[in-house]
């Protein structure tokens, strides 16, 4: 055979194995993992650190800022061509004019995160660099950047958005236009936080990168749910969180990462009424941090869960509403412990709500699951149809799972009765003095199940007689 045949037949070899392997991992946490691992198994003796380095170079995280902190990525060897590529992709991270959020990964529970953030925080923690180097890499770290981006609005934080597929993501898209940060960033910023406090304070956490990656967000939840849990998993995130980093210092916090970065990246110091106007935007974006991330619960949109259009013209609640009605589902009878499983549970509903009952959309305004998560119904501001009579008056939350003769886990019930509850009243949406009935307090129903009616009886804020209007 000639011989440049048999050359232009493995060049096209190696570049189709090339292609194929980049194209064979998804922007999915478990294939962010595989690919970790496949850098890790290529050279059997690197240690994380060595790999993070890596991860920085491909990803080019390497500025006066990170190098502040962190070695130079330059030192760091290459990886291969194609995961080199990948690793870029899902490192890098940057909002097109589309509103396309790269540098994202889909996560098992459900909620996306960015990976920069991630992997500068566990970085920090493995080497234990300067005090607050994890405050300074992860939650603060490009604020001044964000700030000028920003266009006044009402909201700091935002948006959410979805995946085109969630069992093989690639295209993650926001549903509006970004302010200073969008969930997913404060979602790695988080985890990097946790993971690399974790780390620097507990050595024997120091496991493969992969390994770190793998333990925190892919635990398989048993029967009792989130009460039996591993502490540090993701979605324990923001409880985690909240132990970590307190409301009162975090405004003092991030000035000085701002104008630290500003002084290492060379720019001139900031004029007063600069940083007055800086000062002003991150005390309100700090009050709706704390409000979303500390007081709220986790809320998994209905793009994520596979939600269909609400059929028809939607009401509008007048807001603030007086009571909140407690739910099962019945059907499904069993408790949903993971992304999927809820997802399924939601989608099953619905189908039953708008096909067999004819009703406009899945009838509850939020639904809690055992997996660490609330899932939005019709949501905050549109009337459901949960409680015949009463849906113009009050929230409608129901807990997947039959609940006559158990209870959902005490992690569901916190979520709900101490959290979400907290968050409405927040946000404006109930009524401080509000009212906590079960569906069958007004409705001629055995729902919410005898063992579950007995239990909401005892929360705070329950009552069979309703409250005067606000």
């Amino acid at each position: 055979m000639d011989k440049g045949w048999c050359k232009l037949t493995l060049a096209l070899l190696v570049l189709l194995v090339s292609t194929n392997a980049e194209a064979s991992f998804s922007y999915h946490m478990e294939d962010f993992i595989r690919a970790v691992k496949q850098i890790e198994d290529e050279d059997p003796g690197s240690d994380p650190a060595t790999v993070l380095m890596r991860l920085r170079r491909a990803a080019g995280l390497n500025d006066a800022f990170i190098r502040h902190f962190l070695p130079d990525a330059q030192a760091a060897s290459e990886m291969p061509a194609n995961l080199s590529e990948y690793f870029r992709k899902a490192v890098h991270h940057r909002v097109l004019e589309d509103f396309k959020e790269e540098g994202v990964v889909l996560t098992p529970d459900g909620t996306t995160v960015t990976v920069a953030p991630l992997l500068l925080g566990i970085e920090a923690g493995i080497l234990k660099t300067k005090r607050q180097a994890h405050f300074h890499l992860t939650l603060a770290k490009d604020l001044d950047v964000s700030f000028r981006r920003h266009s006044s609005g009402t909201h700091y934080l935002g948006p959410d958005g979805c995946w085109n597929n969630v069992t093989s993501p690639q295209v993650f898209t926001l549903s509006s236009k970004p302010n200073l940060f969008t969930i997913a960033q404060i979602n790695g910023r988080m985890d990097g936080m946790i993971l690399g406090t974790e780390i620097s304070a507990n050595s024997s956490c120091l496991l493969k990168l992969s390994s770190l990656l793998k333990q925190y967000y892919s635990h398989r939840l048993d029967r009792e749910g989130m009460d039996s849990a591993p502490r540090l998993i993701s979605q324990r995130r923001r409880e985690n969180f909240k132990l970590l980093v307190f409301p009162s210092p975090l405004m003092r916090k991030t000035m000085t990462t701002v104008e630290l970065q500003q002084r290492l990246t060379g720019q001139p110091k900031m004029k007063m009424e600069t940083k007055r106007k800086l000062r002003a935007v991150v005390k309100m974006a700090i009050k709706e941090f704390v409000h979303m991330y500390m007081d709220c619960p986790p809320i998994i949109s209905r793009c994520m869960w596979g939600a269909e259009p609400y059929r028809g013209t939607p009401t509008s609640l007048s807001l603030p509403l007086p009571f909140l009605f407690i739910h099962h589902t019945h059907t499904p009878s069993e408790p949903c412990l993971t992304f999927e499983k809820c997802s399924a549970d939601m989608r099953a509903m619905q189908r039953f709500h708008q096909e067999d009952r004819g009703w406009d959309d899945i009838g509850y305004s939020f639904v809690a699951g055992s997996d660490g998560y609330i899932y939005e119904g019709r949501g905050w501001d549109i009337q459901g149809a949960h409680t015949y009579g009463q849906n113009s008056k009050g929230y409608g939350v129901s807990f997947i799972g039959d609940y006559q003769t158990n209870l959902p886990s005490q992690h569901a019930m916190s979520l709900v009765r101490d959290q979400l509850a907290s968050c409405a009243v927040n946000r404006g949406g109930l009524v401080s003095s509000y009212t906590l009935q079960g569906h069958r307090d007004v409705v001629s129903t055995t729902c919410p199940g005898d063992a579950f009616y007995k239990e909401i009886s005892t929360w705070e804020h329950f009552g069979k007689v309703k409250t005067q209007k606000p």
